[in-house]
């Protein structure tokens, strides 16, 4: 039995093992993408001067407005606990544009952007840097070979664990030993197989539920695990991006008509004594509620992490252990502020729970900074098993040889 197994290994480990290494190196990389961006740029991230108390937030809100082209507009904003972190301001366009903004002086820090580097190990890690033909037709090559080697790995594990693993505890005790003083194939073979014993749970946890971005058949089969239909997930999904759209047309609607009011008052002013400021603020500013919304929702979660708000809508974020998506959402009448509705997290449908669980599992985040170190140092011995796996291939086909 080891023996058939021995073949199915070799067999799919050495055709697809150079991807695997560039696609689990990536990930790698990937893991610690937002703390080495703040490291570096800090100045865009937090404030230079933490204040006692920000700028009203509809007056800093129009303020950002003012600075954008008239055909994109301001969609939302998010706020961390942290009051030395900047106001992250979202955008209409492009796709999930957002600004960086210092909530006290209402000075543009910058656009978020991701580095080349990491938009390089991005695209590497989900399509070895392909790219969609234009009008999404034909064979998305890169994205089937990353997904055709993840699920190849899944069965190199799985084999490799048939093959290597010990029959007594003593053994298992000597096999998860790595030696440097007995010379480099010894190195490299227990770097092997003690590496593929230590990683082999997050390997096969980031293969399973990296699957789901590569397949659609098996993220049906994924969902129906868990009972979830896909389809029904698809139309939420449309249901949502038809109000985004909805909410982002009024609010240019509302920036287009305080645009035009300010106009019409500037001819205004021209013909009318200068301490006459009655109609200055004629025109509702669509985010008049915004800062009452967050005033709630502070006080009525103090252990918040982030909390977002746009056109009608709003969501608290909290530090805690698993889904890293998790969030309580709120609905308001933009009319008068008021919660029309509350949906907390534990209410809501297993379709958006179960997407937010594949991608914290998935990138490690889900038991905070100890498994992302944890995965960090998985997805780099899943790079370097193919590397000692062809080391000893061609270590024995040189003796085979002699």
């Amino acid at each position: 039995m080891k023996k058939i197994f021995r073949k199915i290994h070799l067999w799919l480990s050495v055709p697809f093992g150079l991807i695997i290494t560039l696609v689990c190196f990536s990930g790698a990389m990937l893991v610690f993408e937002n703390e080495v961006n703040e490291w570096f740029r800090r100045d865009l991230y937090y404030v230079e001067t933490v204040k006692e108390s920000p700028l009203p937030m509809d007056k800093l809100l129009e303020k950002v407005a003012t600075t954008l082209p008239d055909s994109v507009s301001v969609t939302g904003v998010s706020i961390s606990s942290d009051p030395g972190r900047a106001y992250q301001v979202s955008l209409s366009k492009p796709r999930r544009a957002s600004l960086y903004v210092d909530q006290y002086t209402g000075e543009v820090k910058g656009k978020s952007e991701r580095s080349g580097f990491f938009m390089f190990m991005f695209r590497m890690h989900r399509w070895l840097l392909d790219s969609m033909n234009p009008g999404n037709e034909g064979i998305f090559w890169g994205k089937m070979i990353v997904g055709v080697s993840t699920l190849l790995l899944v069965f190199v594990l799985i084999s490799g664990i048939v093959i290597w693993w010990p029959r007594t505890r003593k053994a298992l005790k000597n096999s998860l030993k790595i030696t440097a003083t007995k010379g480099w194939r010894r190195f490299w073979y227990d770097l092997h197989v003690a590496g593929g014993m230590y990683a082999l749970i997050f390997l096969l946890a980031m293969a399973l539920t990296g699957l789901t971005w590569s397949f659609p058949w098996y993220r049906t089969a994924f969902y129906k695990v868990f009972g979830v239909e896909v389809q029904q997930r698809a139309a939420q999904g449309h249901e949502q991006k038809s109000d985004a759209q909805k909410r982002d047309t009024k609010l240019v609607a509302h920036r287009e008509k305080k645009r035009e009011g300010n106009e019409v008052r500037k001819g205004e002013r021209s013909r009318r004594p200068e301490n006459n400021h009655s109609d200055m603020y004629s025109v509702t500013s669509p985010f008049v509620y915004w800062q009452e919304i967050y005033d709630k929702l502070r006080r009525q979660n103090p252990e918040y992490k982030q909390i977002s708000i746009s056109s009608g809508t709003a969501s608290v974020s909290f530090n805690r252990f698993g889904n890293q998506r998790a969030s309580d959402r709120y609905s308001f009448n933009t009319d008068n502020g008021e919660f029309t509705e509350t949906s907390l997290y534990q209410h809501q449908d297993k379709s958006g729970k179960i997407r937010g669980w594949i991608y914290s599992v998935h990138v490690g985040n889900w038991g905070g900074m100890f498994t992302r170190i944890l995965t960090f140092i998985a997805a780099l011995l899943g790079a370097a098993l193919p590397l000692t796996g062809y080391y000893l291939w061609i270590k024995r086909l040189i003796k085979v040889l002699k």
